[in-house]
């Protein structure tokens, strides 16, 4: 039986997340491209803009309370971001509501999207809110597997590990102190949730490319074409369990 068949009702979920300059939309495009030339009918979604309730305003808000500046870092032209990087107790205890009407509005996107094409790929996805969550805290714990069974688990969910210092040279947008404090804290979620997030460690782009594409295969169980080069399966790489808090 073609293995694709299944795909015409309900397409592969794949998401990325990870700390900003970690590659997401390097790696998102070139599997876009891998994918496309397998025949495969692809859709994207972005999930600040297509997922994210009342963006808009969710936006605006931090902008004028926080004077968050505007804009898109890059190097050498830094923007000083103040949004998730402000830790005040009601501002995650109102963080905790707005990433449940999110996880709802995440349920419904999915899937209406699932239906429209073979792979939908989320650029971001409602791990990098969890991410930003008190995760020490055991309530918020419980309410992180709360919410684990109401949005849709993604067929491979790749998590993009960075040097922090890396990412902020090529997205200059939240201190280096931050970015330290984010980076263990998509790890502690990755313990948290288990095998549903796969991490790409820092690679050399190459071969992230390449580490990506593969774990793509072997873990939707598709087979790409006689045409392509036979890929063998990495080794999976453990997490370093003593990074976590």
């Amino acid at each position: 039986m073609n293995p694709r068949t299944t795909t015409k009702t309900r397409g592969l979920l794949v998401s990325f997340s990870g700390l900003d300059g970690s590659g997401k939309s390097t790696q998102i495009e070139h599997l876009r491209r891998r994918l496309s030339a397998q025949g495969y009918s692809l859709k994207l979604l972005t999930f600040w803009d297509d997922v994210v309730v009342f963006s808009s305003h969710r936006e605006s808000f931090v902008h004028k309370v926080y004077k968050s500046e505007r804009g898109i870092g890059a190097p050498g032209k830094p923007v000083e971001r103040r949004d998730k990087n402000v830790r005040r107790w009601y501002l995650s205890l109102f963080r905790h509501g707005l990433y449940f009407v999110d996880a709802l509005n995440l349920a419904r996107v999915v899937a209406g999207a699932r239906h429209s094409a073979e792979v939908l790929i989320v650029d971001r996805y409602i791990y990098d809110e969890w991410a930003n969550l008190p995760l020490a805290n055991r309530l918020t714990r419980w309410y992180v597997r709360l919410l684990e069974m109401i949005v849709p688990r993604p067929d491979v969910a790749f998590l993009l590990d960075a040097d922090p210092a890396a990412a902020r040279a090529r997205k200059p947008e939240y201190p280096i102190e931050f970015m330290q404090q984010c980076r263990r804290s998509y790890k502690n979620l990755a313990l948290l949730l288990g095998t549903t997030i796969t991490m790409i460690p820092p690679l050399p782009l190459d071969e992230a490319k390449q580490r990506v594409e593969n774990l793509f295969w072997i873990m939707t169980g598709r087979t790409p074409s006689p045409a392509q080069p036979e890929l063998q399966k990495p080794e999976l790489q453990k997490m370093d369990q003593t990074t976590a808090a």
